[in-house]
């Protein structure tokens, strides 16, 4: 972080984040909330919410959340930082970036070195005698000059020192930047030799990195006797991290906002060749793969990413690892199919038409998984017919969403000629992690067990915490709201184990860890600050004319799911014998007339105290 973090806070206190987003969607003020439009996506009614006191926003359609910072990065495709500085201005805040230590403020000589030696290796393209083969190579991929210079490609010439010698920076720079290192007689050696240059910058266009493609070898010329790698990309500095950085997306980010779609690729020259067919919103990763921090760069600038790999088994492997990330981000991931033996850069060269074709057509990201998997099958035997389902449903059973599934189940059944019910019947038990079970292995309750309570209060401890908060614990998402906006009438009445859903009990956790909701927001796990974002909009429901307490309800429905899973934990302990028939009984009996008590005005409270010690100690002593 180049910005200290009390500087950060001060920037988010002086930001009036109503003003800020006023700015772009007409807000109302509905009670203590301002609300308006989403800008975030198409609709006619509002669901958009603002809290001032807090600056937070979020929208109940989309579920989009943040802050004054996190606004300005969503809707101006900036980075963190750059949202910081954006705000300070308008706040009238000198940021103090560089203080702190050597190492931030040689971030500033690191970027001066880095867009000199830039500009050092373009020039040496454009004009340089050395340069004139790497001029002949680019001109043969049909690259004039105006993409030469729209990309600032380079030329680094074959020496050992040229570009050291032209920045005259002290080592510590030179290697700090990648662009240098101390050879083995003490003197600095250039670290890209002989190569076609490809400045890799930061989403605001500062180039912090390079990579070096070699030229082909000159047909009828010997090979040379140590073959070199045909790219060298700078090592990771302290301006430069390959797991934060996509090439071209300086270049690309006007067209990926406006069209809400970014393709990715693996190459420099596979992004080039995007623009150069009328799809200027290309990026690529920078020698490593695909990962966590790419989506999290990504989402701030568009919700449909397009992976367009080369079509070798290779590339295709490598879209399985996103799936997770699809439903993590909200965004939707899809396919680009290249013919076999062609990359992006040998389509966009040859047929150009064909590669637009191929961006169009791209598949969403489960149907090339459940194409790849029933590709994979022998289709031509009942056994591989039925094999290849099997694998087919297990990619569909990962969908989050149960109308997606059918749909797709719906195929997989044309395709491998099963009756649709089967596959939907074994789909199911995809979904739920089982396997079918033979009717002997069923087991009734034994005569001696206690009575479970009955099962309409509260998920299971197993349920899809991927659906939304109010369908899946109600109960719990009120609790928040309590615990957000009045906690006196909870203090010393909930616990973290009451919330049966993990990102509640996650939220709940910050609240009572931070002394502000905006720490909680800032300390929690990223499902639990979202979800804490959302609550800081959300009123409570109370009556304005109730005079009972309005809290009692719903700790009793947070009780009853608890006390269930807790019976149940019982009774599995009774199966074990690690706990007495008489002793378990006893218990059960007791918590029921507890229960019972709860809806009780006078002594609803007492059994509330009684069943949380119950839980709590039942929690204790496992």
């Amino acid at each position: 972080m180049a910005v200290p973090a009390e500087e950060i806070a001060q920037v988010r206190g002086a930001t009036d984040i109503v003003g800020l987003i006023s700015e772009q969607v007409a807000l109302k003020k509905t009670g203590r909330r301002w609300s308006g439009l989403c800008p975030f996506h198409s609709e006619k009614s509002p669901s958009f919410s603002v809290n001032a006191e807090e600056g937070l926003y979020y929208c109940f359609g989309c579920q989009k959340s943040g802050d004054a910072i996190t606004f300005v990065r969503e809707t101006q495709g900036l980075d963190f930082i750059d949202a910081v500085r954006l705000l300070a201005d308008r706040a009238g805040i000198t940021l103090h970036e560089d203080e702190g230590g050597p190492d931030r403020r040689d971030r500033a000589l690191l970027l001066d070195a880095m867009e000199r030696a830039v500009e050092f290796y373009h020039q040496r393209l454009l004009t340089s005698p050395d340069g004139g083969a790497a001029r002949i190579y680019l001109r043969s991929r049909g690259y004039d000059g105006e993409l030469v210079r729209q990309f600032r490609l380079g030329w680094a010439p074959d020496d050992w020192d040229q570009l050291a010698r032209h920045l005259g920076v002290p080592e510590r720079i030179l290697e700090g930047a990648g662009l240098g290192f101390t050879n083995r007689r003490g003197r600095p050696q250039d670290f890209l030799r002989a190569r076609v240059v490809f400045p890799i910058c930061d989403s605001s266009g500062h180039p912090i990195a390079m990579g070096g493609r070699i030229l082909p070898p000159v047909p009828g010329q010997p090979l040379p006797d140590r073959p070199q790698p045909k790219y060298k990309n700078s090592p990771e500095t302290e301006i430069y991290s390959k797991r934060r950085t996509l090439y071209g997306l300086n270049w690309a980010k006007k067209q990926i906002v406006e069209t809400g779609e970014i393709i990715v690729c693996e190459g420099y020259t596979d992004v080039i060749a995007f623009f150069q067919a009328g799809l200027p919103r290309a990026v690529a990763t920078c020698g490593t793969a695909l990962g966590e921090e790419h989506f999290s760069l990504m989402r701030n600038f568009a919700k449909r990413i397009v992976l367009a790999y080369d079509a070798d088994a290779a590339g295709q492997s490598a879209t399985g690892r996103v799936y997770e990330w699809e439903r993590k981000h909200e965004v939707d991931v899809a396919v680009v199919e290249l013919p076999m033996g062609t990359d992006p850069a040998e389509l966009g060269r040859s047929d150009p038409e064909a590669l637009r074709e191929a961006v169009k057509n791209a598949k969403p990201f489960l149907k090339f998984r459940v194409d790849r998997a029933l590709s994979l099958g022998d289709m031509s035997t009942a056994e591989g017919r039925a094999r290849a389902a099997e694998e087919a449903l297990a990619v569909v059973a990962e969908h989050p969403n149960p109308l997606v599934r059918d749909q797709y189940l719906v195929s997989v059944a044309d395709r491998c000629h099963l009756d649709p019910q089967l596959v939907r019947d074994r789909l199911a038990q995809h979904v739920a992690g089982e396997r079918p079970r033979s009717p002997e292995r069923s087991r009734s309750r034994p005569e001696d067990m206690p009575p479970p309570l009955d099962d309409d209060e509260g998920p299971p401890e197993d349920m899809d915490l991927a659906a939304p908060a109010e369908v899946a614990d109600r109960p719990g998402l009120e609790a928040l709201r309590f615990a957000v906006h009045r906690p006196e009438l909870v203090a010393n009445r909930l616990e973290p184990f009451l919330f049966r859903n993990r990102d509640q009990r996650s939220a709940f956790e910050a609240l009572l860890a931070a002394t502000s909701l905006a720490e909680a927001i800032e300390n929690a796990p990223a499902a639990a600050s979202a979800l804490l974002r959302r609550v800081a909009v959300e009123e409570p429901l109370i009556a304005p004319t109730t005079t009972a307490d309005p809290v009692a309800p719903v700790i009793a429905q947070l009780l009853r799911a608890a006390v269930r899973q807790g019976i149940a934990d019982l009774q599995a302990e009774l199966r074990q014998k690690t706990v007495a028939v008489s002793e378990g009984t006893l218990q059960v009996t007791q918590v029921h007339a507890w229960l019972e008590a709860l809806d009780d005005p006078g002594e609803g409270p007492m059994a509330e105290r009684a069943l949380v010690g119950w839980l709590s100690g039942r929690r204790g002593a496992s």
